[in-house]
């Protein structure tokens, strides 16, 4: 069953595929997404991405949570 994980303290120059290449080291990727401000079109720092499985989900939890991207640590939980 898919597992959906947060994503947080995301740097403003995240896409969502970079966000699905992130991820997709530890395992495969259902959907990732960044959210966008509406008004400004501008990422908001976090997002939400869909792993295929629960070992996968762990897997990128353990390998993810607390990286340093662009000089600010990821959240990545449940």
């Amino acid at each position: 069953m898919a597992k959906k994980l947060y994503v947080g303290n995301l740097p403003y120059s995240v896409t969502d595929k970079d966000l699905e290449q992130m991820f997709s080291q530890h395992g495969s990727v259902g959907s990732a997404q960044v959210i966008m401000d509406r008004e400004t079109g501008r990422s908001k720092g976090f997002g939400f991405v869909e792993m295929g499985s629960e070992q996968e989900a762990q897997a990128a939890i353990s390998g993810l949570n607390g990286k340093n991207v662009d000089g600010r640590n990821l959240t990545v939980n449940e």
